[in-house]
């Protein structure tokens, strides 16, 4: 019976996939190996996990056999007239990684929002409870740090209206004192204008007996 070919697409599981990876990362240094061995070549190999974590294998120095691919593929292109592959395999792996580490980011965010929890196991499902928990308490601590800061700043805005209604309190009482102080001002300066022209009324009688006393006695008039 023929053995059935087995698929290879990503492993959903994070577990699993990283069982697959530690298992597959050593089997596969096994293979450099012994191929360095048995055929007498340089081997070097490089793999980044999906959290960037570098793992390397080579069967001499590894900047050694790195500056021989260097060299060999910068004289490929200088007889092809190419530009160095170099730096464009280097943003190619640096793009992969980044475009996993999204992906690996935007599934975790949908597990923390309670979406595509199917295939975890009890553990991941722990897992998960803690990282809500501990993300709970600190938006907690952080709510809890925004709401002091808003009753330190209202105590304080409700001082500085304090202070400027006693400011304005005393400023009124002040202004009322002043127009009392001109009232009464004005009342004495008002009462002192009528006493004046009270006086030269009745004073005004008088010498018209007098004129009158002159003529009966026969002085003679000033007039």
């Amino acid at each position: 019976m023929a053995r059935e070919k087995r698929r290879i697409k990503k492993i959903d599981n994070i577990t699993a996939r990283q069982v697959t990876f530690s298992k597959r990362r050593r089997g596969i240094f096994k293979k450099a190996g012994e191929l360095s061995v048995l055929c007498d070549a340089d081997v070097a190999l490089i793999i980044f996990s999906a959290t960037g974590k570098l793992f390397e294998f080579s069967s001499s120095r590894m900047r050694d056999i790195l500056g021989r691919y260097n060299l060999h593929a910068s004289n490929i292109n200088k007889v092809m007239g190419l530009p160095s592959p170099y730096h464009q395999q280097l943003e190619d792996c640096n793009l992969s990684r980044l475009s996993q580490e999204v992906e690996d980011k935007t599934k975790q965010l949908r597990k923390l929002r309670g979406e595509d929890l199917e295939g975890l196991n009890l553990e991941e499902l722990q897992r998960l409870e803690k990282m809500l928990e501990s993300g709970l308490s600190r938006v907690s601590e952080k709510k809890g740090e925004f709401l002091m800061s808003q009753i330190s700043s209202l105590e304080k805005r409700g001082s500085e209206l304090a202070d400027e209604n006693r400011r304005l309190r005393e400023r009124v009482v002040t202004t009322m004192e002043m127009a009392k102080t001109m009232a009464l001002k004005e009342a004495v300066e008002t009462e002192s204008a009528t006493t004046n022209v009270s006086s030269y009324d009745s004073g005004a009688p008088l010498e018209d007996d007098f004129s009158d006393t002159s003529l009966k006695l026969g002085l003679p008039s000033w007039e």
